[in-house]
């Protein structure tokens, strides 16, 4: 990437994704501006970048248009919620960040000549009849099933993205994530990395929906933050959607032996039904990326969830309430509440 200076904006900045991609963006230099209604992401995610006096927080839900904000040289499009547990709370909220909020993006992007970046998901595959998945599969999804809001949401903003960009001439990236974990996830967002690393930590049942049998592929989250920074800095034969994520198979079963083992707890497992429309299979195909951006990722799962039950044990041990910055003193760090 450049080492010019950039204002950028990060929607959804205050997530567990947004927050690592703006420690990184810091670490390099740029102003940063971080856009958040908090539904689901958390203050306390920001607070130690707050020392940079680079960071800006911006409390905004980005289904409505943008407050009055400086140019911006690029924007990353993370605004929001990505587990069931949250986007199924209010499916309606739900979609319409996927295309009210994408739209308003995409306007002030415009707006500002910005280079745009939009973050997707391999839920667009629905449950895959595919395997492993590129990017050319049109995927298998339910568009009235309990995670429709968030699949179809998400399949929407792709196609509202690529159209507007055709018209516009806005410059944009898109990424697929494939599952991503490491610190700062929440504890009760219900994903299963950090299900069973909490489960296992308290001495609890670790909880599997169905027999185990489903597979997943678990990329690390400073893979991600890599992968999505060479996709924003690349040339255009890196348009349109890119997988990123680690293709490593495991089945949901393989992953809660291995957490148990590593935390050295003594939980058994307890069995529940599988929710409707779970995927049976999720790997990503990351030939695209390997050969356009020469990205691979380079952290292992055992080393990525060492990192990442070290984050949780901290967690519980010291119980730090997870919005303790909302009664910081006003003087520390820059907010703006739109």
């Amino acid at each position: 990437m450049s080492k010019r200076e950039k204002t950028v904006l990060i929607t959804g900045g205050a997530g567990f994704l947004g927050s690592h991609l703006a420690e990184r963006l810091l670490g390099q230099g740029h102003q940063v501006y971080c856009l958040d209604n908090f539904q689901s992401g958390r203050r306390a995610n920001l607070a130690p970048l707050l020392r940079s006096n680079r960071l800006t927080i911006v409390t905004h839900d980005l289904v409505h248009p943008l407050p009055d904000l400086p140019r911006f040289d690029e924007i990353y499009n993370l605004a929001c919620p990505a587990s069931p547990v949250h986007y199924q709370e209010d499916p309606v909220a739900t979609m319409k960040v996927c295309s009210l909020g994408v739209l308003n993006m995409l306007e002030r992007a415009a707006r500002d000549n910005a280079r745009v970046f939009h973050t997707s998901t391999s839920e667009i595959y629905g449950d895959p009849e595919v395997h492993p998945q590129h990017e050319s599969y049109h995927g298998n999804v339910n568009t009235i099933g309990p995670r429709s809001c968030y699949d179809e949401g998400k399949r929407f903003a792709e196609t509202l993205l690529m159209e507007y960009a055709a018209q516009s001439g806005l410059n944009v990236r898109l990424v697929r994530i494939f599952n991503t974990y490491g610190p700062r996830m929440q504890p009760d967002d219900g994903r299963v990395v950090s299900n069973f690393i909490v489960q296992a930590l308290r001495g609890e049942k670790i909880t599997i929906y169905g027999d185990g049998s489903q597979t997943r592929s678990f990329c690390y989250v400073d893979d991600l933050i890599d992968g999505i920074q060479l996709l924003m800095a690349a040339d255009d034969n890196a348009s349109g959607p890119m997988n990123i994520g680690n293709p490593g198979e495991y089945t949901v079963g393989e992953l809660a032996t291995l957490i148990v083992k590593m935390v050295g707890s003594g939980s058994s497992i307890a069995y529940k039904p599988l929710p409707i429309d779970d995927p049976r299979r999720r790997r990503p195909d990351i030939s695209r990326a390997q050969a356009l951006l020469g990205w691979s990722p380079k952290v292992d799962l055992v080393s990525g969830l060492e990192k990442t039950i070290s984050y949780f044990r901290r967690q519980l041990d010291e119980a730090i309430p997870p919005d303790f910055l909302a009664v910081m003193p006003s003087h520390v760090g820059r907010h703006m509440a739109m």
